[in-house]
C-alpha cells in the first residue's frame, strides 16, 4: 500500500491520498491557516497519523502561529475594501503552502508523483483563491457589510469543514471541492466572455445636427 495519511490505523493512499489532497488544497486556497491550524490540531490529538513530510504541522508552534494567524484574518477578512488587499496578498501565501502540503503528503512516492501532485496542489489552490478574490470584488462594493461578513465566514467554515471530512471521508470531501471547482471555472468563463464582449461592442456613433 502506498504511503499516505493514516486515521484509526486506515492509510490514506491511491485514489483516498489523491482525493485528500484535492480537497485539503481547495481549503488552503480558502483560508491556508484554518486548514494548517486543523490538519495540527487533528494530528496533535492523535485523529490523525500525518505523513512523515508532514510531521512539522503537529508541532504546537507552527499549530499555535496558525491559529493566531487564522484570527488576524478572521478580522482582516471581513473589513470591505481591506479584504481585497488582504486576499490580493496571500497569493503569494496559499498556493505555495497548498503546495507545500501536497508535496509533504506524497514524500514517499516517487519524484515524479510527488512532483505531479504537488503542482496539482497549488493549481486547486490557485483556483480557489481565485474565486474566492473574484467574488470579493463583486461583493466589496455593496454599501451593507452584511453580505461581505457572511461570505467570509462561509469561506472560513468552509475551509475548516472540508480539512477535516477530507480526513475522514476524502472522496466525499474531493468531490465537494469539485463542484466548487466547477463552479468556480464556469464563473470565470463567464466573466471573461461578457468582457470580451463587452469591449468588442461596436460603439454608439456620435449624432451631429
Amino acid at each position: 500500500m502506498l504511503p499516505g495519511i493514516a486515521l484509526a490505523g486506515t492509510v490514506f493512499a491511491g485514489p483516498q491520498l489523491a482525493a485528500l489532497i484535492v480537497a485539503v488544497s481547495f481549503a488552503a486556497g480558502l483560508n491556508v491557516y484554518a486548514t494548517v491550524a486543523t490538519l495540527g490540531l487533528l494530528a496533535h490529538f492523535r485523529l490523525i497519523e500525518l505523513p512523515v513530510g508532514l510531521h512539522l504541522l503537529d508541532n504546537w508552534w507552527v499549530t499555535g502561529a496558525a491559529l493566531v494567524l487564522f484570527a488576524i484574518e478572521f478580522f482582516a477578512d471581513k473589513i470591505p475594501a481591506f479584504d481585497l488587499f488582504w486576499n490580493a496578498l496571500h497569493t503569494f501565501v496559499r498556493i505555495p503552502v497548498a503546495a507545500l502540503i501536497a508535496f509533504g503528503a506524497t514524500s514517499q512516492l516517487s519524484p515524479q508523483m510527488q512532483l505531479l501532485a504537488t503542482l496539482a496542489g497549488g493549481l486547486i489552490a490557485l483556483v480557489a483563491h481565485g474565486g474566492k478574490t473574484a467574488a470579493r470584488v463583486a461583493v466589496t462594493p455593496s454599501p451593507e457589510p452584511v453580505s461581505n461578513f457572511a461570505l467570509s465566514a462561509g469561506e472560513d467554515t468552509l475551509a475548516v469543514f472540508l480539512t477535516w471530512l477530507a480526513t475522514q471521508h476524502p472522496i466525499a470531501a474531493a468531490l465537494i471541492a469539485a463542484v466548487f471547482l466547477i463552479a468556480i471555472v464556469v464563473m470565470v468563463r463567464w466573466v471573461v466572455r461578457t468582457i470580451v464582449r463587452a469591449f468588442r461592442s461596436p460603439l454608439p456613433s456620435a449624432s451631429w445636427n
